[in-house]
């Protein structure tokens, strides 16, 4: 069965390889539509419209992965940001505090004429140390707050500004590997995927 992530984050490529999983990249380009304020379906509504347009533009059996992921501050909802001012903005509101991050993951699978799915939510609680105008001007500097949802990467640079999670950490990277291995286990897939082949 081939499998295709719908998705061309560098972390989410990491942590689907580092599963066993072999696949291929189809980036949606899709415009993303919101229709829900609440975190939790937002993340789901974006990570299945993502993996619906590329399964409507394959044949045969297939399963598609897409992924969203969110952070939120006191009912915020924080995206990637769109400048640097945006960027130092995000951070000024989360240094020091407790925030969420919202990881959606939608499976949808094409298999013998039938569709089979299983959308999925999780969060995960962070706590960030406090941070000096300088220390956010120097992150904000290495350019990688630009293309994170909140402006920072636990698994980078952004580490040393993490004082602790409650929750699993992949749901943060972006990709809940835990809860989507024992999605593909409870769907028949995972052995099926395993012997899978790329495009």
């Amino acid at each position: 069965m081939r499998v295709i992530l719908a998705s061309g984050s560098p972390r989410r490529k990491e942590l689907l390889t580092q599963m066993g999983v072999k696949f291929s990249c189809m980036p949606s380009q899709k415009e993303e539509k919101l229709l829900f304020s609440s975190p939790a379906e937002a993340v789901k509504q974006l990570a299945v419209q993502k993996a619906e347009d590329i399964l409507q533009r394959t044949e045969g059996e297939v399963l598609v992965i897409g992924a969203d992921t969110v952070v939120v501050y006191e009912g915020q909802i924080l995206g990637k940001p769109k400048s640097d001012a945006d960027a130092v903005r995000m951070l000024e509101m989360l240094q020091g505090k407790r925030h969420l991050v919202y990881t959606g993951a939608a499976l949808l699978c094409r298999r013998g004429g039938q569709r089979i799915e299983r959308i999925l939510e999780d969060h995960t609680a962070v706590q960030m140390y406090a941070m000096t105008e300088q220390e956010i001007a120097s992150y904000i500097a290495t350019r990688e707050p630009m293309d994170k949802a909140g402006a920072y990467a636990i698994q980078g640079k952004g580490a040393v500004y993490i004082q602790g999670i409650e929750g699993e950490y992949h749901t943060v990277v972006g990709f809940p590997v835990a809860r989507v291995y024992q999605e593909l286990k409870e769907m028949g897939l995972w052995e099926r995927i395993l012997a899978g082949e790329t495009e």
